[in-house]
This record gives structure tokens, C-alpha cells and sequence, in this order.
């Protein structure tokens, strides 16, 4: 394998694909899942949602950085993913929301970066050979031989839970930290809000900023929550919250969801990772999907409606382990088949495998947000 000049970047893959390409960023050498994006637009969104947590993510877009960064758009306090690779980026924004460049943020939050590769080939590779383990390095300090030993030592994503990387250490109740725009239409805002717990599995603001617009109050929970935690704040809601790793793993979560599903009449909403242990909790399986969803127009639905919908996930539901007695399958990504959405045929307790909060993706599902609500609302 040859070696890489020093002012070159390196994106080697644990099958021993190696592609050339320019620094930009942060400098440095790391190791992660590599997976890929199709949506175009939303890339600041993309690197700081927790479910993405120490992942290299491509994008499919051939330009990031037009619209620079700015605070408000963040869904957690700083970039989650360890590494950025993409096509070309703007060394100079045209937004007037715009407070620094793609570059210099991705250089202060210590984000390495790879450009100037074909990531059309790149992800034409990923969905015939699937997600797997890489590398970037822009230190030219080691050789392709070397890193390729470590990336082959590193965990693989299946068995991991990540969780507790990104859970909030304290509870808390959410304070917007941008306005939020009360939706009269769904509820009168002089009624009191409906009191949510959030079990924060790596949630995203906008989720949160959601479920306020829709008429809650949130309080999180990080996941480590217990029994009496979630029960101590009398929820009239429970939300399940998307996360990155293997759901299969995060087995407190899973025992807390059954617990609350078999003791607690109250209704429940989980979304992707939330989703996924809601059913794990009902006794579903999940497997790996061979390259993920991840992106922003993926149709879901079965008969009727069909909802497009943006997605972030490496993991779903395997449906011939669901009990048709207990689980009703709602939804279906109509791109692969495999299951969308969920919904228990006795509880008020639902899930779905995409993102209802829609940034920076497609509203058509934000009505589930109202269905929550509304079981919320049947049963005071």
C-alpha cells in the first residue's frame, strides 16, 4: 500500500479502499463508522445530531459551507461526528445568519475534514459494500499499512451502546434557547401545557422545540433514568428520544420502556432509537441495515397517506419478530420495506423510525407530534 504526502488526506476503509484527497478542517487521524447523506441541505444540523455520535460522515451533496454557521441551528452544543468528508466546500458564506465559516467551526470544535474526493464513487461503494469501519488522517505521520491495522482493531457499531456518550448528565427542563412559535392551531395557549418526560437517549433540540410548540412541558431525563424517576414528575407523556449505537444494547433503556409499558397507563412516543426500544421493550428484534437511512426524502406510509420523511439510522425493527396481537406495523419505508412505524393495538404507546421534527428535512410528518398530543389530551 503506498504512503501519502504530508500536505495530502488520506480516507481509508477498513476493506482497504484508499482515496486521496485535501485537508480542510481540523487536522488530525480518525477512526469511525463511515456512512453517508443524501439530503442537501442541513449539513450543520447533520454534524451536531447526537445519533451521529463518532461517526465519519460523507455527504452526498457536492458543496457544503454556502450558508456558513450560526448557534441557532445546532441540535446539541457542538459537533457530534468525528469526521467530515465531502466534495468541495464554500470558504466563504452568503447568509446573513452566518457567524463564522463551515471551516473555522469545524477547526475550533476539532472536526477533521477530507475534500476534493469523488464521494458519488465513494457512496456507490458504501451501498453495494456496506457501512463499515475507516480512517481519515491529514497527519502524514502514518503509513496506509498502519492505520489500516488500527481501523481493523476498532469496535464495529453492532453491540454498542452509545448512549451514555451523549445523554445529559442532569435532569432538566427545557428552556428553548431559540424562539418558538406557540402553534394556536393544535391547542389554546392560555391551557395548561401537558407535563412530558423525555428520556434523552441523544435528543435533538428541534425535537424538544417541537413538543413546546406543540403544547408541552418537557422535562429530560438522562437515560439512565429509573422507574421512580420517570414517575416522580407525573407525566402525562413519556418520549422515547432518538440516539446513536446498536439499540439492542442499551438495555436499561429497554427495561425501563417495559416497565413503564406494563405498569404505567400513560402514553408513550419514541422516535428512531426511542422507536426501536419501544419495541425491543415489546419483544421485537432489530437488525443491522447494510448502509442506513440516512437522509431527507424518504417515502413512508402504507395505504392512503404517504409522508416524506428525513431519517438517521443504522438499525430497525425486524418485522417477523413483532406479535400482531400486541404491535400494529403503521408505517413502512416504502423505499425497502422495513418498518416505519409502530403503534401497540391495547396502549397508547407508538413509534416511529424517521424524524417528525423535520430539520432540516420535510414536514409531512409533523403531525405525530399532534398525535401525541391528542392521547395525551383524550385522557384528561
Amino acid at each position: 500500500m503506498k504512503s501519502f504526502e504530508k500536505n495530502t488526506a488520506i480516507l481509508l476503509l477498513s476493506d482497504g479502499t484508499l482515496i486521496e484527497g485535501k485537508p480542510f478542517g481540523s487536522r488530525g487521524t480518525v477512526f469511525g463508522e463511515i456512512v453517508f447523506n443524501t439530503g442537501i441541505t442541513g449539513y450543520q444540523e447533520v454534524i451536531t445530531d447526537p445519533s451521529y455520535f463518532g461517526q465519519l460522515i460523507t455527504f452526498t451533496y457536492p458543496e457544503l459551507g454556502n450558508t456558513g454557521v450560526n448557534l441557532d441551528d445546532q441540535e446539541s452544543d457542538a459537533p457530534v461526528v468525528k469526521g467530515v468528508i465531502t466534495r468541495r466546500f464554500a470558504h466563504q458564506p452568503s447568509n446573513w445568519r452566518s457567524k463564522k465559516t463551515f471551516e473555522s467551526w469545524l477547526q475550533d470544535e476539532n472536526v477533521v475534514g477530507i475534500c476534493g474526493i469523488d464521494t458519488r464513487a465513494l457512496v456507490r461503494h458504501l451501498r453495494s459494500a456496506g457501512t463499515m469501519n475507516a480512517a481519515i488522517s491529514s497527519t502524514g505521520t502514518e503509513s496506509p499499512s498502519e492505520l489500516l491495522k488500527k481501523i481493523r482493531e476498532k469496535p464495529l457499531m453492532l453491540g454498542l451502546d452509545l448512549t451514555g456518550k451523549v445523554t445529559t448528565e442532569k435532569s432538566y427542563k427545557w428552556q428553548s434557547t431559540t424562539p418558538v412559535e406557540f402553534d394556536k392551531r393544535i391547542r389554546n395557549q392560555d391551557e395548561n401545557p401537558f407535563k412530558v418526560v423525555a428520556i434523552d437517549f441523544g435528543i435533538k433540540r428541534s425535537i424538544l422545540d417541537r413538543l413546546v410548540s406543540h403544547g408541552c412541558e418537557v422535562n429530560v431525563l438522562p437515560a439512565s433514568a429509573e422507574f421512580s424517576d420517570v414517575l416522580a414528575l407525573s407525566p402525562e407523556g413519556i418520549f422515547f428520544s432518538n440516539g446513536p449505537g446498536d439499540p439492542a444494547a442499551v438495555k436499561s433503556g429497554i427495561a425501563l420502556a417495559h416497565r413503564l409499558i406494563k405498569e404505567a397507563n400513560i402514553p408513550m412516543f419514541g422516535i428512531c432509537l426511542g422507536h426501536q426500544i419501544l419495541g425491543l421493550a415489546l419483544g421485537c428484534k432489530t437488525f443491522k441495515l447494510p448502509y442506513g437511512h440516512r437522509g431527507l426524502n424518504h417515502p413512508c406510509g402504507q395505504t392512503g397517506r404517504v409522508e416524506i420523511t428525513s431519517q438517521n439510522h443504522g438499525f430497525a425493527l425486524e418485522a417477523s419478530s413483532l406479535d400482531k396481537t400486541v404491535v400494529e406495523i403503521t408505517h413502512l419505508n416504502l423505499n425497502d420495506g422495513t418498518v416505519a412505524g409502530i403503534a401497540m393495538c391495547n396502549r397508547p404507546v407508538f413509534g416511529i423510525q424517521y424524524h417528525p421534527e423535520a430539520s432540516p428535512g420535510p414536514h409531512d410528518a409533523d403531525c405525530h407530534f399532534s398525535r401525541f398530543v391528542e392521547l395525551m389530551s383524550e385522557r384528561r
